[in-house]
């Protein structure tokens, strides 16, 4: 094999597996992004959405006792569903948390802290009066509310984000199989051809 021929069959292989490295890296970061956006849509939003589902339950048994003026409840139960709600609190800090999220999350805690003292107060008083107890359940169930909403929101951008990473990498397919067949074109062109010789 003469080094003109060498030559050719090397350029033909090196555009091919330059074609197939390229094509490759750009598959890896698409995947990459549609592998962090359904991971996101569960550990972020589903769990998150959880447990505001099960922070919402807590502070509902907590109103139904304060509308009640449940005395056996904040007695014997009290306790343990706060120490239940910490605990959802320190789950949902290890969420990955948006701006907006952020703020109305701190806003929330701040709320429910409210709330827990004022609980404390009612029970200081010997379950008096429970009309400052009452005021406090809109505010941390409204914030409640926004959370889950944003949590929907969010899992439906991921969503399009995973779906626009599909689409490229679709797109990225079709675009290598017509530059593989074009480039096997050139290859072949490259490998038959004979310059004339003198």
């Amino acid at each position: 094999m003469k080094l003109y021929d060498k030559v050719k069959w090397i350029l033909g292989i090196l555009m091919i597996v330059t074609l197939v490295i390229t094509t490759n890296l750009v598959d890896r970061n698409n995947f990459l992004k549609v592998t962090n956006a359904v991971e996101t849509i569960y550990e972020d939003r589903l769990v998150a959405k959880d447990l505001i589902f099960k922070a919402s339950d807590l502070i509902h048994k907590k109103e139904i006792a304060a509308i009640k003026a449940n005395a056996s409840f904040y007695s014997t139960q009290n306790d343990q569903v706060n120490q239940e709600l910490e605990n959802l609190l320190f789950r949902y800090d290890q969420t990955k948390l948006t701006p907006e999220e952020k703020s109305l999350w701190s806003s929330f805690k701040s709320n429910l802290d409210e709330l827990f003292q004022v609980e404390k107060d009612y029970i200081q008083s010997n379950f008096g009066e429970n009309s400052a107890l009452l005021t406090k359940f809109p505010d941390v169930k409204n914030n409640l509310r926004k959370l889950a909403s944003i949590q929907l929101e969010e899992g439906s951008r991921q969503l399009k984000i995973s779906r626009r990473a599909i689409d490229t990498i679709e797109l990225f397919t079709q675009i290598e199989i017509y530059i593989l067949i074009f480039l096997a074109i050139i290859v072949q062109i490259i490998v038959m051809y004979k310059p004339k010789e003198d």
